[in-house]
């Protein structure tokens, strides 16, 4: 089953029959079979059944059998149809049914001792369950702490350092390049076959520091605080701050603290704390801070970085 039209979870709908993909006619499609299709595609409830091709007419054949869901299944092939054509329908592209689903979040991190680190679970036919870390490696946890908003990967993680999560085995070999937007479009990927894991569980360590207006290593610097990205104030700012935010990053040595705007204004909140780092933190929020009021901060003051 697939939505075609829209987003990843809303479209035409489509179903595939004898390796033919079919549009489904709106009078055969109603909210029970809607529950089944937004599980299947992980994409949580229905918000709206729509008729009268309101996604497009699609170029397909025409699935005129009624569908007979009673909600809870996990797929839609699951559901009894009824083998009665029912010509009173009269279905045409005219009449092909869309949908949409609320989108939800299909990763998230537990167990960790940050909001971006710890063991990965993946959302799967309503289910958490965890990643085996067959081939787990960092460019997997890039795509990971992009999906989730997190930075940069600082490292790839086993259970042995974060702790066995609840649950089934959803998802191993994942062989990412880094580049993906989400985890599940990585290549060579073996779902639900947790026999196929005889390692561990695969978790992730992301930064929550970013350089932004820049190159990779150079940038606007962002930390993310309450899973909001905020600018920091050039004069809360120092050489010590450079030197573990570079570390970090895997960027070397800091090359020059820039303030007054260097790489643009941002459009984030400011975090305006004083951050006290020694210099030898391995992250940026191992460093202590004060707050401090007496700084006046604006996006004047943005503070950027290289780092070398």
């Amino acid at each position: 089953v697939r939505l075609v039209g829209g987003s990843r979870c809303s479209g035409r709908l489509e179903m595939l029959h004898n390796q033919t993909w079919m549009s489904v006619c709106d009078a055969a499609f109603d909210q029970q079979d809607a529950e089944v299709v937004c599980r299947e595609l992980d994409c949580g409830a229905p918000v709206q059944v729509l008729g009268a091709a309101a996604f497009g007419k699609g170029d397909t054949q025409m699935w005129t059998q009624e569908i007979q869901c009673r909600g809870n299944e996990s797929q839609i092939n699951m559901c009894p149809t009824s083998y009665r054509f029912t010509p009173k329908y009269n279905c045409s592209q005219k009449n092909s049914v869309g949908l949409l689903c609320a989108e939800i979040i299909h990763l998230r991190l537990v167990n960790g001792n940050s909001p971006c680190s710890g063991t990965v679970e993946i959302l799967h036919r309503g289910q958490w369950g965890r990643v085996c870390d067959n081939g787990w490696d960092l460019a997997d946890a890039a795509v990971v702490c992009r999906e989730l908003d997190c930075g940069e990967p600082v490292d790839a993680l086993s259970d042995a350092q974060i702790g066995l999560g609840p649950g089934p085995i959803w998802m191993s070999n994942a062989m990412c390049n880094g580049s993906e937007s989400t985890l599940k479009k990585c290549g060579s990927i073996t779902w639900g076959f947790q026999s196929v894991c005889q390692s561990k569980s695969a978790g992730v360590m992301c930064s929550g520091v970013r350089l932004v207006g820049g190159s990779r290593c150079s940038g606007r610097l962002e930390i993310l605080h309450n899973q909001m990205w905020m600018s920091v104030c050039d004069a809360a700012f120092d050489q010590q701050d450079a030197e573990v935010v570079c570390r970090e990053l895997d960027c070397g040595a800091p090359v020059q603290v820039l303030g007054a705007a260097a790489f643009d204004k941002g459009d984030t909140q400011m975090w305006t704390q004083e951050i006290q780092c020694r210099g030898n933190e391995s992250q940026i929020h191992l460093c202590p801070t004060s707050p401090s009021h007496k700084h006046n901060c604006s996006h004047d003051n943005d503070v950027g970085l290289v780092c070398a």
